[in-house]
């Protein structure tokens, strides 16, 4: 008998778009953008055993939060805040050491974004003696959202920034002391395939001359997740998200133009030329926080009047509970008048 052999050749498989920013969806994403699903079922238990290892090794070396750090004419730090995006109140409370690190870091204020929680809903674990405390969310519920815990009573407090486009989402908390304006800010991502680019730089616009008036009044202290990797030397893989959000030139060229108008990005301020410094890690990919593979996203913004009070601007790269770390800037002034 004849046997007949047919051979099949197959197309090749198409790669998925990795220049998608992490950023874009910290839900579904990964570091390297989204891999392709049989990759990711392969690594999945791999990683969550990497990520499992080195938990157990941050939580048996505790973090020394002194700081002995001064003003450039010598002057010691008086005052101390932390920026933190939870990615959801109440499950950021329910993770070991969250609200436990606001204690020990003992900041002077402490803005939180990406609440995902309405005021009403606050959680009383939430609560921490000594410090007053005050809450911005927007219509949706579980979206976006910001909180504030200060130590000294602010003069006044303010939620958005005036223009009803970009109020609804509780992104933005103002405090008033005397010597300064703190402004924490939950910025808004440009989203994966960048639908929200347009309003984004929107957005950035209005920022820009909301904190450009508060300047003329006082110095303006603005913190939080800005949703921007500046430069090429603020996350890991630049070649790989130009045109995903987080870095488009559209986002980069925003913050440029809050620079130039008198601002200080107070990390590069002190710190111009160092690497692997980053504040963002995809939640998807366990070992892209283990390895270091992430993005710089959360800012302390100064006003170039406070440059002589700056003493300095950390990145809390070990403390975990959330996709983001804490950052904490330490300044040589006070919230209020002595």
């Amino acid at each position: 008998p004849v046997r007949v052999f047919f051979v099949i050749t197959m197309p090749p498989r198409k790669k998925k778009d990795d220049h998608e920013s992490p950023a874009a969806d910290p839900a579904t994403a990964t570091e390297e953008g989204e891999p392709p699903a049989k990759k990711f079922k392969a690594r999945k238990k791999r990683d969550k055993v990497a990520a499992t290892a080195a938990d157990v090794e941050s939580a048996s070396e505790p973090e020394d939060f002194s700081n002995n750090s001064t003003t450039r004419d010598n002057r010691p730090w008086n005052m101390k805040i932390v920026s933190w995006n939870v990615n959801g109140l109440r499950a950021w409370l329910k993770k070991s050491g969250s609200i436990d690190y606001i204690r020990r870091e003992d900041p002077d204020i402490c803005c939180l974004q990406e609440t995902k929680c309405d005021e009403g809903s606050i959680p009383e674990e939430a609560k921490l003696e000594g410090y007053h405390t005050f809450w911005c969310s927007g219509e949706k519920k579980g979206y976006a959202g910001t909180g504030l815990y200060s130590k000294e009573k602010p003069i006044s407090v303010t939620y958005g920034m005036g223009v009803e486009e970009h109020d609804k989402e509780g992104r933005l908390i103002t405090a008033e002391y005397d010597k300064f304006y703190f402004v924490g800010s939950y910025v808004p991502n440009a989203g994966r395939g960048l639908p929200r680019l347009a309003y984004r730089q929107t957005w950035d616009k209005a920022l820009r001359e909301y904190l450009l008036n508060l300047d003329k009044k006082k110095p303006v202290i603005y913190g939080g997740d800005l949703n921007v990797a500046h430069k090429e030397i603020d996350l890991a893989n630049p070649q790989g998200n130009k045109k995903g959000a987080g870095f488009t030139l559209e986002e980069r060229e925003g913050f440029t133009d809050l620079l130039s108008c008198g601002f200080l990005d107070s990390f590069r301020c002190l710190y111009p030329d160092k690497k692997g410094a980053y504040t963002f890690w995809v939640a998807m990919s366990p070992t892209a926080r283990a390895n270091n593979v992430g993005w710089r996203l959360d800012y302390f913004v100064i006003s170039q009047q406070l440059e002589t009070a700056l003493c300095d601007s950390v990145i809390r790269s070990s403390v975990k509970g959330s996709d983001h770390c804490p950052i904490v800037l330490f300044m040589a002034v006070s919230p209020k008048d002595e």
